[in-house]
């Protein structure tokens, strides 16, 4: 597997396992599933695991735990997150050591390469929906207790998701706010679904071009945008809810790919890690059989150009 250039860390593998798959979030799956998708995916060249404690309330991090018996194998690197939300600035220090711990624990581990904030960032004074941290917040409690972490040798580097305000994102990051590592949406309907802020548009790719003005390395999420870019949404989901709208939204998409004959989930991970921007680009994965197809969808290489404009003709996107 190819890989790229990741900041401070040197370089990773162009796939990234994310726990997402792991947690059984996306759809029904086993624990003895997963701990065998966790274990092959370094044997099939994959050397970044991206966990957090949300992704089935711990159990993607106790499935690394169980898997790797605390020694990942050699080469491979761990991220780890942790929803701030809405708590007080005083009271985020303590919310990130108990959060990181635990997360060390789970995973049998005593160091992470990356920590994330795992949540919205949104401008101060407005509303937080009890998902999102206030710019004033990030910056005066959340990134101090992360660079400590850096300086104690808990943790190697820290990061942003880039979800939330995009408006508010883009500042800090042009104002000199840059983060070692940033997660952004990457797919071909630049759509974030349910993990969209409220106000305005999500504004993924002007996100990742002011990551890449800033230098911040990119890990892009969100390739099959929850299913809805693949063959069929496995878990049962509302008609006015954003990931089946979005299904819905790529039917054209869905054509294309049954007329060159790869299947949806293939070409979203191909058109994902032929954008420009990211470095590394992050699998849901709940299998082994779908870990295959995108390793399959990496090696197949930079997707035609004149595919690329065909499927965003299709879906509308300019």
């Amino acid at each position: 597997m190819n890989a790229r250039p990741f900041g401070k860390l040197g370089s990773v593998s162009a796939l990234t396992l994310g726990g997402g798959g792991l947690g059984q979030l996306w759809g029904p799956t086993t624990r003895e599933e997963c701990l065998a998708t966790a274990r092959e995916a370094p044997e099939l060249g994959i050397t970044l695991l991206d966990l957090a404690p949300s992704y089935g309330n711990g159990e993607a991090e106790s499935v690394i735990g169980e898997a790797f018996g605390g020694k990942l194998p050699d080469g491979v690197r761990i991220t780890t997150k942790c929803r701030v939300g809405d708590t007080p600035a005083a009271d985020v220090p303590a919310l990130l050591e108990e959060s990181l711990a635990t997360s060390l624990e789970r995973m049998k581990l005593k160091h992470v390469d990356v920590m994330f904030l795992h949540n919205w960032v949104t401008a101060d004074g407005a509303p937080t929906y009890d998902r999102g941290t206030p710019r004033s917040t990030v910056e005066s409690a959340v990134i101090p207790k992360l660079q400590r972490f850096v300086s104690e040798g808990r943790i190697s580097g820290w990061g942003l998701t880039g979800i939330g305000d995009p408006a508010v994102l883009i500042a800090m990051l042009e104002a000199g706010v840059t983060p070692d590592y940033i997660q952004i949406m990457a797919n071909l309907l630049d759509s974030p679904g349910g993990l969209k802020y409220p106000d305005g548009l999500a504004r993924p790719r002007d996100i990742i071009a002011a990551a890449q003005q800033a230098g911040t390395p990119i890990m892009g999420i969100r390739a099959v945008q929850a299913g809805a870019l693949t063959s069929a949404l496995d878990r049962s989901k509302p008609a006015d809810n954003p990931e089946t709208l979005d299904f819905a939204r790529a039917a054209p998409f869905r054509a294309i790919a049954a007329e060159v004959g790869q299947s949806p989930a293939f070409l979203a991970h191909q058109y994902a890690l032929s954008m420009d921007g990211p470095a590394t680009v992050v699998l849901g994965v709940k299998n082994r059989e779908e870990l295959r197809e995108c390793v399959a969808a990496e090696a197949a290489g930079p997707m035609d150009p004149t595919l690329i404009q065909r499927i965003d003709a299709a879906i509308g996107r300019n």
